[in-house]
């Protein structure tokens, strides 16, 4: 094809793409240099009887002729991306000073607002993205095998937990392990301790959200892979059952091949939607014990006297960044296997 004839083919994608991604990602990058302005006090003298006294009170029209003058706040450069409630370089310098070792210092940073967030973003990232993989896997191999006549009915039912919106199916599950739910009273009744709650515990909180995103994921896993099933030749299948070969090593050896492909695309989908983990923490109101980056821009926004803008842009471009870095090792590994095959 024409290089000029390929570019007009591209085309509408490239503008679509520079419209709806690359200026909207500038924008958030120019909110972030950006911090709002400091409010205007006026400090008055009331005297009385008993005396005078100072009040400070809030100039709203001053105020508020600063912001049409400047309505992307004041320019604060890259300072907010070093300030205690992001990366907190300073935060990080003293306590590298005051560690006593290496438990301490990790101590010290896990208390701070992004890099707390951070931690919880990550293990959820990688706890979830290959049970998701795994069992997504599991499900087609088992759902394939079954009788036409109720394969039907099984794909409905797998695929449930993906149909159902993720804010709703989060709610559900938090009113199952609720004490008067069936779950949590199921479990305060087998330890027999009235007192156990699930959502008290930040390590239990964990492991349900956990939970959860393993159970709203796998269905988009299973699908994909089903589909990739239908794909694999059933000839080097049936060379694989004349030569002895035991089911797990035809699954091993023949199915998995096949669906590598589909392994790569799974988990670069996975860990985009796992690293912007939100509704979840919404859903089980579990922001004591768990919050995630997107968790911090939601707050950032929800302000109802002064929404943080410039705080919650920041975070969205370190989330972007934390994204590429992760999609990274799986694009070089994609890219080299394609060099490869056309080598």
């Amino acid at each position: 094809m024409p290089h000029k004839t390929f570019l007009w083919f591209i085309l509408p994608s490239l503008a679509a793409m520079v419209l709806f991604i690359a200026l909207p990602i500038f924008s958030v990058f120019v909110q972030s240099l950006y911090v709002e302005h400091d409010q205007v006090l006026i400090t008055t003298e009331n005297c009385g009887p008993f005396g005078c006294k100072q009040e400070t009170t809030v100039d709203v029209e001053a105020t508020q002729i600063l912001k049409d003058q400047a309505p992307l706040g004041k320019f604060n450069g890259f300072q907010t991306y070093s300030n205690r409630s992001h990366l907190a370089f300073a935060e990080l310098t003293q306590a590298w000073s005051t560690a006593t070792n290496a438990r301490d210092f990790f101590g010290q940073i896990l208390n701070l607002p992004f890099y707390k967030a951070l931690a919880f973003t990550l293990t959820y990232t990688f706890v979830v993205t290959p049970f998701v993989i795994v069992i997504g896997l599991g499900i087609a191999l088992g759902v394939n095998a079954l009788p036409a006549k109720i394969k039907g009915p099984t794909i409905f039912v797998s695929l449930l937990p993906m149909i159902v919106t993720p804010l709703i199916g989060s709610l559900i599950l938090f009113w199952m392990i609720d004490a008067q739910g069936i779950l949590g009273a199921t479990l305060q009744r087998l330890f027999n301790d009235n007192a156990l709650s699930l959502k008290a515990s930040p390590s239990l909180t964990w492991v349900m959200l956990f939970v959860y995103g393993v159970w709203h994921s796998a269905p988009f896993s299973f699908i994909v892979f089903y589909a990739g099933l239908q794909s694999v030749p059933s000839e080097t299948l049936e060379a694989a059952m004349i030569d002895g070969a035991s089911r797990w090593q035809r699954v091993r050896y023949v199915v998995i091949p096949y669906l590598t492909p589909l392994v790569t695309f799974i988990t670069l989908m996975q860990l985009m939607d796992n690293f912007r983990v939100f509704e979840p923490i919404v859903g089980f109101s579990a922001s004591a014990n768990a919050t995630s980056l997107s968790w911090i821009i939601f707050n950032d926004l929800r302000g109802q006297d002064s929404q943080l803008f410039g705080s919650a842009a920041a975070t969205s471009m370190l989330t972007i960044l934390g994204v590429a870095i992760l999609l990274t090792p799986v694009l070089i590994r994609t890219w080299r296997e394609f060099n490869s095959k056309t080598v």
